[in-house]
């Protein structure tokens, strides 16, 4: 019987090392996880029952086990390479069959799919005009499409519509004694240029007409004789000032946009302004009779939300519009949250997708198909799918890889520990050997 138990140690040291060799040629492959060899005792069956005196037949090999720790995260020049640190694995399709990852070193294919080495596409929820809908995790696909210019005013998927502005307007000013020429009568050519000595502040920004195009639009703000009020005037590109106009004006094209007052604590009391801009004209007095076929005249509001009036130098807190010029496709990045965003020439960001992440309640039932994917079994349980970050899932990182978990160190100790169980049992058998020489020696 001890042939028998030598050769079942034989076989199971030989399974070690193959486990340990296998780890060793894996110990720089993205998303390895080690594995390791569990073994379990053998006995022979006994319809008495077990004895005191049992013993065992030999060794087995119970189960190839991985370990599913974490591994190093290495930074890599690829915004597409994405590292999971926490649980989970990524979410793959090749041609409708899904399968499981931790190796997260993408690139584009011809499509704009997000794939791997092997052509299989990463999934997760898709996004329309930048929001991400969850849904049922799909393939990734990148759109190169240019992005569509958006008029100031017009954007319904900005969080404010129009132009923003905080500013703080110095108390201490007094109205200029110089007159401000506030625009002529409805019909003239007299041009809008107030002299810097008739207002006390001027800030400007760019805002954008339905075409994509920039156009200056400048504020000046002037203090009136009543206390705690200044007047807001306007023009487009250093135009006539009957180019803007707005509802609180007694006649179109002239006089303030608007009032701003405030209270004797230098809080803004009255807010907001709605304006429209008469694009066409803005184009005429630009040299360009015909305009640019954009749509005319345009409305939007100014937001003077967290404007004051106190006692400190002017300044600009906050000023901005949520228009924006037409742009290109330059460059992709990948967040924390698996949120995909596309950045774009004219400086705008969208999300083209987000990454999913799934998880098992058993890892270890997880069937392995080589190039670092497995499959779902019954034994690993459903497939939890979820956005990075929630639930048990980890968080994710782009430009980096997760090195394989494998320490090269320890599998080597453990080659030498189990070459010597070989040995071992080896001599189990040379033992044996010599016994049963021994009994056919005898006369």
């Amino acid at each position: 019987m001890a042939f028998q138990q030598a050769l079942s140690g034989l076989n199971g040291a030989s399974k070690a090392i193959d486990a340990t060799s296998h780890n060793i040629a894996n110990s720089s492959t993205v998303g390895y996880k080690s594995s390791v060899a569990h073994f379990g005792d053998v006995y022979a069956a006994s319809l008495a029952g077990a004895g005191s005196s049992q013993i065992g037949i030999g060794v087995n090999l119970a189960a190839i086990q991985q370990q599913f720790t974490q591994g190093n995260i290495t930074s890599t020049n690829n915004p597409l390479d994405i590292s999971i640190n926490g649980a989970g694995f990524f979410r793959m399709d090749q041609n409708g069959a899904t399968t499981y990852t931790r190796n997260g070193q993408f690139h584009l294919d011809k499509n704009g799919y997000v794939i791997n080495d092997q052509g299989m596409k990463l999934t997760g929820y898709a996004a329309q005009s930048g929001i991400v809908i969850p849904s049922t995790p799909s393939p990734i696909q990148i759109s190169a499409s240019d992005l569509s210019p958006q008029a100031t005013g017009l954007n319904s998927s900005s969080t404010f519509n129009g132009v923003k502005a905080s500013l703080n307007l110095d108390s201490r000013k007094t109205m200029p004694t110089t007159a401000l020429n506030d625009g002529a009568a409805a019909g003239s050519s007299t041009a809008f240029a107030p002299d810097p000595l008739s207002y006390n502040y001027s800030t400007a920004l760019s805002i954008y007409d339905t075409l994509g195009n920039a156009h200056t639009q400048t504020f000046y703000f002037r203090k009136t004789a009543n206390a705690g009020e200044w007047a807001v005037y306007s023009n487009v590109d250093g135009t006539t000032n009957q180019n803007v106009s707005s509802s609180t004006q007694t006649t179109a094209g002239q006089g303030p946009i608007g009032l701003l007052q405030f209270d004797q604590y230098g809080k803004l009391t009255s807010n907001p302004i709605t304006v429209t801009v008469d694009m066409l004209k803005v184009m005429q007095s630009s040299g360009q009779p015909l305009g640019n076929g954009s749509l005319s005249p345009q409305t939007f509001t100014l937001d003077f939300t967290g404007t004051t009036q106190f006692g400190s130098a002017f300044g600009t807190n906050r000023l901005e519009q949520d228009g924006y010029a037409a742009g290109h496709l330059v460059g992709l990045s990948i967040g924390a949250d698996g949120v995909v965003q596309g950045r774009y020439s004219n400086g705008q960001t969208f999300a083209q997708g987000q990454v999913v992440l799934a998880n098992f309640t058993d890892p270890n039932g997880l069937q392995a198909l080589g190039n670092n994917q497995w499959s779902e079994t019954s034994t690993s349980g459903p497939a939890l799918v979820g956005a990075p970050n929630t639930s048990s899932l980890g968080v994710l990182s782009s430009s980096t890889v997760e090195e394989s978990n494998v320490d090269l160190t320890a599998e080597l100790v453990n080659l030498i520990t189990q070459q010597r169980n070989y040995q071992a049992n080896a001599q189990s058998i040379k033992t044996q050997d010599q016994i049963m020489q021994t009994l056919v020696n005898l006369r």
